[in-house]
């Protein structure tokens, strides 16, 4: 979790969706960290896979050939919504469009590619769900919170 206040990257503009792989697919994650869990479809990315990442409880997204990476589409962001996930990607994590299929519809997404080291081995959202989720979702909220103190003094 980055603790910068303010992006530094062109974000997306509202509307545009997002693929999410690892934690964003979860309603408990995004709930602390925007206060709703936007429309979510499920989707599948071509040509990638969410590695486990060396001593990171959640995935980054690693090119990888004839694999696919299941995930879910947000759609709906607002302006506002798009700086609080961007604030809270990690600088490892390039924010890139990408092809993706939700039921027999392609089309496009951006989505949280890792740009550092990955393990070989997948990251697991069922494993995750059931051991870290809640803690997980706890930092969040506490992340959020310092958010939107380091805001308030801005």
């Amino acid at each position: 979790m980055s603790e910068r206040a303010y992006p530094r990257r062109r974000l997306p503009v509202a509307q545009d969706p997002l693929f999410v792989y690892g934690t964003l697919r979860f309603g408990a994650v995004l709930a602390e960290l925007i206060g709703r869990v936007p429309d979510m479809e499920p989707a599948r990315l071509l040509g990638r896979r969410a590695a486990a990442l060396p001593g990171r409880s959640y995935p980054g997204l690693v090119t990888a050939t004839n694999r696919v990476t299941e995930g879910f589409l947000l759609t709906g962001l607002t302006d506002a919504e798009w700086r609080v996930l961007d604030a809270f990607e990690d600088d490892e994590y390039d924010l890139v469009p990408v092809a993706v299929t939700a039921g027999e519809r392609a089309g496009y997404a951006w989505t949280y590619a890792w740009t550092a080291a990955a393990e070989d081995r997948d990251w697991s959202a069922t494993a995750f769900e059931r051991d870290q989720l809640p803690r997980y979702a706890g930092k969040c909220a506490a992340w959020r919170r310092d958010l939107v103190l380091l805001s308030e003094t801005l």
